[in-house]
């Protein structure tokens, strides 16, 4: 008569043969995966960890640090108008640039869905702004586009209203000209907008054409609601990367934040600390606060996506 540690044996055995064949994979594996790790630790972990611990301290670059504390987060929530100059700045870019160029990006390419002619040659022409929307010849081309005698008081004067106006060196409208150039960078969530039209099913449009819908009624009742996980992930990556402008706002508004500090976003002004004011400590101390507001941000977006974002396994 068999035991049953004998019936067990077998599959016992096997799982141990399993186990020795899987363990070369394994080393394999963390070779392969040696090059970044390493990079995760030295180029990563470590100055995350360096400029934790000089937020703490007063720094200048060139002598030993000092340890302050929290001495730079107090003067930063208490004694500093021009940090919140800068969170105010970047708070009404993001809130207004990024719903902006979610929406050119989604009426596009909606436009580009309907299967128009050479689709992939309009589809690249629109896709070049994300490519070079944050160079430096754009920004430069911006600045001059939007100057006293540039192409938009041109255009404005064809149509009868005659302008003098520096778009850029006034503060009621400087940060307008930054927020149309990130609206202008919308090729990037436009193709991945693109690819989420093409997963709905065309027979949901058809019902609707039978049940007499319009496309504006198709639109609202088919293509946003399947669009949702679509827009929270462009919706996502796109604050991200509004909360981390630079490139733009440093050449647009000069280096020093444009008229009144009306472009003084929040980057820029961590930048001027560090390498105009060698106040590394503090520059430290206002990158981690960007890092805990930019994660509390994307976590309350989680949390409200729970009531306007729907999945298709959803019942």
């Amino acid at each position: 008569m068999t035991s049953g540690l004998d019936r067990r044996a077998p599959t016992t055995v096997r799982a141990a043969r399993a186990t020795e064949l899987r363990r070369p994979q394994g080393k394999w594996a963390l070779l392969f995966l040696s090059p970044w790790i390493v990079g995760l630790a030295l180029l990563t972990a470590g100055p995350l960890l360096a400029s934790l611990y000089l937020s703490f301290t007063n720094y200048d670059l060139l002598s030993t640090p000092q340890w302050a504390g929290v001495e730079n987060y107090t003067k930063m929530f208490t004694a500093d108008p021009l940090w919140r100059q800068s969170v105010l700045v970047t708070g009404v870019y993001v809130a207004v640039a990024v719903p902006l160029q979610l929406t050119f990006a989604l009426l596009l390419a909606s436009v580009l869905n309907r299967g128009i002619r050479g689709m992939s040659v309009w589809r690249a022409l629109y896709y070049l702004p994300s490519l070079f929307g944050s160079s430096v010849a754009i920004a430069i081309l911006w600045r001059e586009i939007f100057g006293a005698n540039g192409l938009f008081n041109n255009i404005l004067g064809m149509i009868g209203i005659h302008s003098t106006t520096s778009w850029i060196g006034d503060p009621d409208w400087s940060l307008g000209t930054l927020v149309l150039l990130r609206a202008w960078e919308f090729g990037s969530p436009m193709i991945i907008f693109l690819a989420g039209l093409r997963q709905i099913p065309a027979e949901l449009y058809e019902s609707a054409s039978l049940d007499g819908a319009g496309t504006v009624r198709k639109f609202f009742a088919i293509t946003l609601p399947m669009l949702t996980p679509i827009v929270f992930f462009n919706l996502i990556l796109q604050i991200i990367s509004a909360f981390q402008v630079f490139g733009s706002a440093f050449i647009i508004g000069g280096g020093q934040g444009g008229p009144g500090n009306s472009m003084l976003v929040y980057t820029l002004y961590l930048y001027q600390a560090a390498f105009n004011n060698f106040q590394m400590g503090y520059a430290a101390a206002m990158a981690w606060v960007l890092l805990v507001i930019i994660g509390a941000v994307t976590a309350v977006n989680f949390w409200l996506s729970r009531y306007w974002v729907h999945y298709s396994d959803e019942q």
